[in-house]
């Protein structure tokens, strides 16, 4: 008959309790053959009859057996403490697994033996280890268990022992039990702390009547132990995988905090640098070896000293602040930086100390400072896209362009007279006026040529379709800008402009050498507009005939007598721009 989980004794043995379980059957033994010595002494010595002799010999042959049960259960025991002790020596999760499976088949003398564990996320059973009494690995196409019976006891949490499933009434209906022609099944749980783990297996599938009750709780005392120490390697193996993973997160931001551009400084709640960037080493001239464990107001007091009540409030407000600091720094000397300060968090969120991120402006400001200089000279837009340096090259390319000339009459004659830096100081109105004028249409000043300007519209860099009617509109907002500018001057100061507009091709580009280049227009265009700006009368604006022809419908104008300009064979048709249509 199939053997009863119910029908045998506590399975949750303790390692303290399985050794002192050894320990007791050693001593029985050790009595028991005392006592055969003993009786066989007595038989010597006595004269019995027969019917006694027969008597004793029986006992004696039932007591014989009992002896071998006992030793052989004493072997199994010892072989138990012993692979016991080499299980819970290792750490390593397939060793131990490995070692269990071989143990349990020697034990038991089964013909394969199955190791499952519970994995925490599927809550399944999953395969971790199947061996054969070859102590060979079962390959998983011949996984052919009993699911139903190891269903059972991880469900139920007791083991099960059966001699012969394909007669047990519990089993001998499922498919699996058929199938495989199972007989011999052992099945016990692996628990820790009353939670299963896992489940072993171990069958017969030739041989009925192979396990019993005794190899049920064997395994169990066994099983109790082998949990524990499946169970700490499986631990030491979550711990060791996540310490790699720990590693190379810390590997990897390590090697984005080197590379970063940014500074990266990070204190603790004590103020000392936890974390000194390769940029924050170039950005503050400072080796990483100064200034790690050290407090930031000693190691970097020329920079965050000042700042240190706002890293304070950072700190203790758990708010992030920025702030733009010009300071002088022993290491570079002058420099600009922004920093931004926030509290470092923990994954409790609780405040570890401070995080600054330090980025070098010292570069932008010098160059925006460059650039808001040039900027009085060029419109913002044209000023935004040049060209890095490396691709101006000399020479240039045609273009089809409004150029604007305006030259302060009379300047000549009233600078005789003057002061040097009072004549400079006069003329630098005028300029500031017509420079005002062409920028804010956003022309080009090509150039101030003693008391004239000239202005490029339509360049490669500021595309403008509507170039000549823009000229036409910086020359009358000069004029009209001069005569407001003479109700604020004295009459001795007050000169007038005379201004000229031609529309031509050019050829626009560097000009110059490699070491000094000038970006300028060249060409027969460039020369008529200049020389009609010399016959313009005081306050009088000149247009070319191709100037006008470009804006006729949206410009007032007085036709003139044709002339002929200095250096030039040909007749040229002018007109006076005296206002616009609309």
């Amino acid at each position: 008959m199939p053997a009863s989980p119910e029908s045998g004794p506590d399975t949750t043995l303790s390692a303290h309790d399985a050794l002192a379980q050894v320990r007791s059957v050693i001593d029985q033994l050790a009595g028991i053959r005392a006592a055969k010595t003993s009786i066989s002494g007595i038989f010597t010595r006595t004269q019995l009859s027969l019917a006694d002799v027969q008597l004793a010999r029986n006992g004696l042959g039932r007591l014989d057996h009992f002896l071998r049960e006992q030793s052989e259960e004493q072997q199994r025991l010892q072989a138990i403490q012993q692979v016991s002790q080499t299980v819970t020596s290792s750490l390593n999760l397939t060793r131990v697994l490995n070692i269990v499976m071989d143990t349990i088949i020697e034990l038991t003398g089964a013909e394969r033996g199955f190791l499952m564990l519970l994995e925490p996320d599927s809550a399944e059973l999953v395969f971790r280890v199947a061996r054969n009494m070859d102590r060979k690995t079962i390959r998983k196409s011949s996984f052919s268990i009993s699911r139903s019976i190891v269903n059972r006891v991880a469900h139920e949490g007791e083991p099960i022992v059966t001699t012969d499933a394909q007669i047990d009434p519990r089993f001998s209906a499922q498919d699996s039990i058929i199938s495989y022609n199972l007989r011999s099944i052992l099945c016990v749980p692996l628990k820790v702390r009353a939670e299963l783990i896992g489940v072993i297996y171990a069958d017969n599938r030739v041989v009925s009547g192979l396990f019993d009750d005794k190899d049920r709780d064997l395994l169990m005392a066994f099983a109790n132990q082998a949990a524990i120490a499946i169970q700490n390697a499986r631990l030491f193996e979550q711990v060791t995988d996540q310490l790699k993973a720990i590693t190379a997160m810390r590997n990897l931001m390590a090697n984005v905090s080197s590379s970063i551009a940014s500074g990266v400084i990070t204190t603790d709640i004590e103020d000392r640098v936890t974390l000194f960037n390769r940029a924050a080493e170039t950005i503050l001239g400072v080796a990483t070896e100064q200034v790690e464990g050290q407090a930031y107001a000693e190691c970097l007091s020329e920079l965050l000293s000042p700042l240190s009540a706002l890293i304070g409030h950072v700190k203790t407000q758990e708010i992030v602040q920025s702030t733009e600091v010009t300071t002088d720094l022993s290491t570079r000397g002058r420099v600009s930086l922004s920093l931004q300060f926030s509290p470092l968090k923990d994954a409790q969120d609780d405040t570890l100390g401070v995080a600054m991120v330090i980025d070098d402006l010292t570069e932008k400001r010098l160059r925006e400072k460059t650039m808001a200089h040039v900027r009085r000279y060029l419109p913002p837009v044209l000023v935004d896209s040049l060209p890095d340096i490396e691709k101006v090259q000399l020479g240039g390319a045609r273009q089809t362009m409004s150029i604007l000339f305006a030259d302060v009459r009379g300047f000549s004659t009233f600078s005789e007279s003057q002061e040097p830096e009072f004549v400079v100081g006069v003329i630098n109105r005028y300029f500031t006026v017509a420079a005002e004028a062409i920028l804010l249409h956003e022309g080009i000043i090509d150039k101030f040529m003693g008391d004239a300007v000239m202005a490029l519209f339509n360049t490669p860099f500021l595309p403008q379709e509507d170039h000549a009617l823009r000229a036409a509109r910086a020359a009358l907002a000069m004029m009209y800008d001069i005569r407001a500018l003479h109700e604020q001057l004295p009459p001795d100061q007050q000169l007038w402009v005379g201004a000229s507009l031609h529309t031509g091709e050019a050829i626009l580009g560097n000009v110059g050498s490699p070491d000094r280049l000038d970006f300028s227009a060249i060409g027969d265009t460039v020369n008529l507009a200049k020389r009609l700006q010399e016959v313009a009368r005081p306050g009088q604006i000149l247009m070319s005939q191709a100037a006008y022809h470009q804006i006729r419908h949206r410009v007032k104008v007085m036709p003139l007598q044709s002339i002929k300009v200095k250096g030039r064979q040909t007749i040229e048709e002018v007109y006076e721009l005296v206002g616009l249509t609309k």
